[in-house]
C-alpha cells in the first residue's frame, strides 16, 4: 500500500456498511460451503441464491446466513411465460436475483471465489472496497494519471480541469481476481498453467466511449442507477452460446452509462479465483461467440441512443431494437436475444412496479 494512504487514513471517514441497502446475489449448482470463508464479511448481509440446474436438488447453506433461495420452479412460478428470458444451466441465471432484490446495491460473486490476501497478507474485504467504489464519483471524461483521484492519499493531478473534478455517479464497480485468470478457451489452452499473481493497488474509471469485458464473478452495481440493464442474456441450455453472459451485459451497460452520464470503475478489489473451468468445454460454449464478437463489439462501439432515451429502460428497449436490426443479420439468435431483452424489461417493471419489499411467493428464506 502507498505510504500516502496510510498517512491520511485517520482523516478519511469510515466506509458505511450499507447492510440494509445491499444484497449479495450468488448463482450455484452446489452446496455453498465457500461462504464459511466469507462469513466475517457477508454474514451481516442478505443473500439471494439462484439455484441453477436440477430444481429438486437440495442446496446446503451454512447456518447463520440470512438468505432467500430460488430454483427454476420458483422462477417459472414468479415470472410465468416471462421466465423464458432467464437462462437455464448457466450462471446467467444470477440476473433473476437482481430482478427480485429490493435493495439499492447488488454484489454478485461466484461460488468458486474465495477471500484473497493483499501483499501484506491481510484478508481483503472485497465488499467494503466495492462500496467505496460505488459511493465515490467516476471521472470518465478526462483520465487522471494517478487513477482514482478519490482514493485515500490521491487527488487530481496538475492540469486536470477543475470543471470536471466533481465527477459523476458511479453505477458499476468491476473487481478483479488473483490466481486463475478470466481467460477465454483458446488462451486457457495455450496457457494452462498461467496464474495471476500481480496485485495492482489501483482503481480507475473506464473512459467514456471505451468498452470493456465485464466479468460477473466479482461485481457490484447500483441497482437504482443501472439495474434494468444488468441482463445477462440468453445463454446455456437450448442456446448456441455460453460464457458471454456477463460480457453482453457489460457492453450494454457501458453504452447506456455513457449515454446517461454514469461511471464504471475497474480494479480493486481482488478475490481469489480457485477453479479453472475445462477449456475444451468452454471452447464448445464460446465457439460461435469468438466469431460473433468481431461483429458484436463494432456494433456496440458505434451504437447511438437518441436523446429521448432518458431512463435505463428506454435505453435498453432502444438497444434491443438496434440488436434486432443490425445483429439479427449475423445470426437468428440475435433476433431471439432482442426479444428476450424486451421480455426482461417487462418482467423487471412488473416485479418492481410497487414500492416496498413485498415478499415474493415460493422463495425459501431463512
Amino acid at each position: 500500500m502507498a505510504s500516502a494512504a496510510t498517512d491520511t487514513a485517520t482523516s478519511v471517514k469510515p466506509t458505511p456498511a450499507l447492510k440494509d441497502e445491499l444484497d449479495i446475489v450468488i448463482p450455484t449448482i452446489r452446496n455453498l460451503d465457500f461462504l464459511e470463508m466469507w462469513r466475517p464479511f457477508f454474514q451481516p448481509y442478505h443473500l439471494i441464491i439462484v439455484q441453477d440446474g436440477d430444481p429438486t436438488k437440495n442446496i446446503n447453506v451454512p447456518d447463520g446466513f440470512d438468505y432467500e433461495l430460488y430454483n427454476r420452479n420458483d422462477i417459472n412460478k414468479i415470472l410465468g411465460p416471462k421466465a423464458s428470458c432467464i437462462s437455464f444451466k448457466d450462471s446467467a441465471c444470477r440476473c433473476f436475483g437482481y430482478m427480485v432484490s429490493k435493495k439499492k446495491y447488488i454484489y454478485t460473486i461466484d461460488d468458486d471465489c474465495f477471500v484473497a490476501n493483499d501483499p501484506s497478507g491481510k484478508p481483503i474485504n472485497a465488499l467494503e472496497q466495492h462500496i467505496k467504489n460505488l459511493l465515490s464519483p467516476s471521472t470518465p471524461f478526462f483520465f487522471n494519471t494517478l487513477y482514482d483521484p478519490y482514493a485515500d492519499g490521491a487527488d487530481f493531478v496538475r492540469g486536470y480541469p477543475f470543471s470536471l473534478r466533481e465527477g459523476i455517479p458511479t453505477a458499476v464497480s468491476h473487481g478483479l481476481w488473483l490466481n486463475i485468470p478470466d481467460y477465454d478457451a483458446p488462451t486457457q489452452l495455450v496457457k494452462p498453467l498461467e496464474r495471476n499473481k500481480r496485485y495492482v493497488d489501483a482503481v480507475l474509471t473506464i473512459p467514456k466511449g471505451t468498452l470493456f469485458p465485464m466479468c460477473g464473478m466479482n461485481l457490484a452495481f447500483d441497482r437504482d442507477l443501472i439495474g434494468p440493464a444488468m441482463y445477462f442474456g440468453l445463454m446455456g441450455d437450448g442456446q448456441p452460446i455460453g460464457r458471454y453472459d456477463d460480457m453482453w451485459a457489460g457492453w450494454c451497460v457501458k453504452v447506456i452509462c455513457d449515454h446517461l452520464g454514469l461511471g464504471v470503475k475497474t480494479g480493486l478489489p481482488y478475490i481469489w479465483h480457485s477453479k479453472a473451468s475445462n477449456p475444451f468445454v468452454n471452447l464448445r460454449k464460446e465457439y460461435k461467440g469468438i466469431f460473433w464478437q468481431e461483429e458484436i463489439i463494432p456494433f456496440f462501439q458505434t451504437a447511438v441512443l437518441p436523446k429521448d432515451c432518458t431512463t435505463v429502460q428506454k435505453c435498453y428497449i432502444e438497444l434491443s431494437k438496434q440488436v434486432k436490426e443490425k445483429l439479427g443479420k449475423v445470426d437468428p439468435y440475435f433476433d431471439k436475444l432482442a426479444d428476450a431483452m424486451v421480455t426482461w424489461i417487462d418482467a423487471w417493471d412488473e416485479l418492481n412496479s410497487t414500492s416496498g419489499g413485498a415478499k415474493l411467493p415460493n422463495s425459501r428464506s431463512k
